[in-house]
């Protein structure tokens, strides 16, 4: 069969692989806005993630790291637990160990049929198919590739497939939950985002008298607060890397309409865990 999310894990895995290659010992320990964890503790979890859906047990204790203050609840602490397992390895056998577990999963997710693509069981958003399942893997690998970037000062690999899967789940996914519940919105608001890139995106919630903020199906001409953002900034935002003071001072935000609707939406975008 042909499935195009094969696709996408291996342009990621590889985007990863390049970016690492070549590493000095500091820019592996450097820090990420992923909280707690640097450069090398990263890709750590990706192999792990990887390990664990081949079926596969990390070699560090149960409970290693779970005391770490970011661990916020069991999949936190599993986390931990496979970062441990390669707390000592050197970059570069870190970055062969990725290469080699990717390259068996690619081969894994190839020699799958469609009906195992379809099939039904867990994903971190809740019972949906396997396809669902490596959807969230794209977007969890690119987000990490994201942070490796800005920690080695490299940004980048902002446009293209898998940028456009990841970038375009979080509306749908996020962006009702932002406005209606964390930021407050009052009912009768319609609030705009606009993500500058190529495509550009554009995506309107709804407040309505009763019940849960809804994505509207397209852009009114009339908006309560409009934001304003690139590609960058949008997914450090809802991917709380960046906090709304940190966009504003790097002006990579705008905001029109309601200033103060607007404002707690940004402050508020943040929605993974």
């Amino acid at each position: 069969m042909t499935e195009p999310l094969i696709d996408r894990l291996d342009e990621v895995w590889r985007d990863i692989v390049a970016v690492c290659d070549g590493l000095s010992p500091a820019q592996w320990a450097a820090a990420t806005e992923c909280p707690g964890w640097s450069v090398h503790d990263n890709v750590a979890h990706m192999i792990g993630t990887e390990r664990m859906l081949a079926g596969e047990q990390p070699s560090a204790p149960a409970g290693a790291g779970a005391d770490a203050p970011h661990v916020r609840n069991d999949i936190g602490k599993a986390n931990e637990q496979w970062i441990a397992s390669y707390a000592d390895w050197d970059g570069p056998k870190l970055l062969d160990e990725f290469r080699a577990v990717t390259a068996r999963r690619l081969d894994t997710l190839r020699a799958m049929t469609t009906e195992q693509w379809d099939k039904e069981g867990f994903t971190p958003e809740g019972p949906g198919p396997y396809r669902q399942f490596m959807e969230i893997r794209v977007f969890d690998c690119w987000y990490h590739d994201q942070d490796i970037r800005e920690a080695v000062g490299a940004p980048g690999f902002l446009g293209g497939p898998v940028a456009d899967l990841s970038i375009g789940r979080i509306p749908p996914k996020a962006l009702g939950y932002v406005v209606g519940k964390k930021a407050g919105a009052p009912p009768g608001t319609v609030a705009v985002f606009a993500v500058e890139g190529s495509p550009a995106i554009e995506a309107a919630i709804s407040v309505p008298p009763e019940g849960r903020a809804v994505l509207l199906g397209a852009v009114p001409a009339e908006c309560t607060t409009r934001i304003t953002s690139d590609r960058r900034t949008f997914a450090r935002l809802a991917g709380g890397r960046w906090s709304g003071d940190e966009a504003r001072a790097k002006g990579e935000v705008r905001v029109e309409g309601d200033a103060a609707l607007g404002n707690r939406i940004v402050d508020n975008l943040a929605f993974t865990i």
